[in-house]
């Protein structure tokens, strides 16, 4: 059998579902291949983490009509208060402040992950493969020929864009011989669920200390998501930790601010690693989401990241005479350099700087963080960016009320 489609979306997970909908939304068809079941419980990417869902992504999702299917499970970020271990001085972001509703929501990966799956069931312009899996790619006059193998049955689809949305792994990026940096932090992430003695409100925590940074998220029915990054040769000490021991674990390295901890939930542990690929493009071929970069989890800015990835390549292809063309994919690796560049740069800094166990740099760090906190325009640049408003940002997130 062969078929040609506009645009073959190689992935399914949080950024290549996403983009898939945003095509489907701009009219343009295209073929979502992906290697899991379209069942949340499938999906490895629709998982037991609780994303910090930042105010412009929340914009693009609702602008794809995800959100719609989403909100309902959402939490509302009203204050976020980030602080470090042993240093004076802390920095805050408050909604109010900033005269929004909330600086971003949070919402469980499976949630995301379920109304993705119930907008992808709407969508009109869409062919979906799954379970599937691409066993080769090779150059074609126009773009691109790929084997399919879809439930048994093989399939040649020709593309003139290619797009890799794979996971850190990519196998797309590799066959394109795209080459990548990598960095491994030497660390793990333990992510679960808690419940503090005090309602959060509606508050996120932000701690660094010298063992890695810990993240406090509100979430509903007053729990709270806790992300604890631990040094790699603890994760199997940790992992062992009946609850009791995981509990005062996380108590004495997020210490008090909502009081006694109680009442984990599931636990499931990620490792940490830097992955950026040396290129955004190929010749008809583009990567996005955590096949173009995969960042430190500090800051929560992979999913953010990946969707404004997805959101730049549906404007850019609604708008092009020929989607895929040197001009097309020219132009999307511009806009997306500074955005990719600067959150890259931002993350692996801040592990960098703020993680350090070096006492000489505490005053330095302080006094960093009371000149954030005080001084107006650098918080408001601060606040800005932590709700997700970036250079050259797709025209879906931006804010549309004054």
């Amino acid at each position: 059998m062969s078929q040609s489609e506009p645009i073959l979306i190689v992935g399914g997970g949080l950024v290549g579902a996403s983009l898939a909908i945003a095509l489907d939304t701009a009219g343009i068809p295209s073929v979502l291949v992906e290697a899991a079941a379209p069942r949340v419980d499938d999906q490895p990417s629709y998982d037991e983490r609780n994303l910090a869902l930042a105010r412009a992504t929340v914009n693009g999702l609702d602008a794809i009509g995800v959100w719609a299917f989403a909100k309902e499970r959402a939490t509302p970020i009203v204050h976020i208060h980030t602080s470090r271990a042993g240093d004076f001085g802390s920095v805050r972001m408050d909604a109010a402040a900033e005269g929004v509703d909330a600086l971003g929501w949070t919402l469980p990966a499976r949630e995301l992950g379920a109304a993705l799956l119930r907008r992808l069931d709407r969508c009109t312009h869409l062919t979906r493969l799954a379970p599937a899996r691409v066993e080769g790619i090779e150059r074609s006059e126009h773009g691109w020929c790929a084997t399919i193998d879809a439930a048994g049955e093989r399939r040649r689809l020709s593309t003139p864009l290619l797009v890799g949305a794979d996971g850190t792994a990519s196998g797309i990026r590799a066959q394109l011989g795209i080459g990548t940096r990598e960095h491994d932090y030497e660390q793990a992430l333990f992510v679960s669920t808690m419940l503090p003695e005090r309602d959060p409100a509606g508050r996120a925590f932000e701690r660094f200390t010298d063992g890695g940074p810990v993240a406090v998220l509100p979430l509903a029915d007053r729990r709270v998501g806790v992300v604890l990054t631990v040094p790699a040769d603890r994760a199997d000490e940790v992992a062992a930790m009946d609850d009791t021991a995981f509990l005062a674990f996380a108590q004495e390295r997020f210490g008090w601010r909502l009081g006694r901890l109680t009442r984990p939930g599931k636990r499931a542990p990620y490792p940490i690693r830097r992955v950026a690929a040396d290129t955004l493009v190929a010749p008809r071929a583009v990567l996005v989401g955590n096949a173009a970069q995969t960042v430190h989890p500090i800051g929560a800015q992979g999913f953010n990241l990946g969707l404004r990835d997805a959101l730049t390549l549906a404007e850019l292809a609604a708008d092009a005479a020929d989607i895929g063309s040197p001009a097309m994919l020219a132009e999307y690796a511009r806009r997306r350099a500074p955005d990719r560049e600067g959150t890259m740069a931002m993350s692996h800094g801040l592990i960098r700087l703020a993680c350090l166990e070096q006492p000489m740099l505490g005053p330095l760090r302080s006094l960093a963080m009371l000149a954030l906190d005080r001084v107006p325009p650098l918080r408001r640049a601060l606040s800005r960016r932590g709700m997700g408003f970036r250079e050259n940002a797709p025209f879906a997130v931006r804010e549309k009320t004054p």
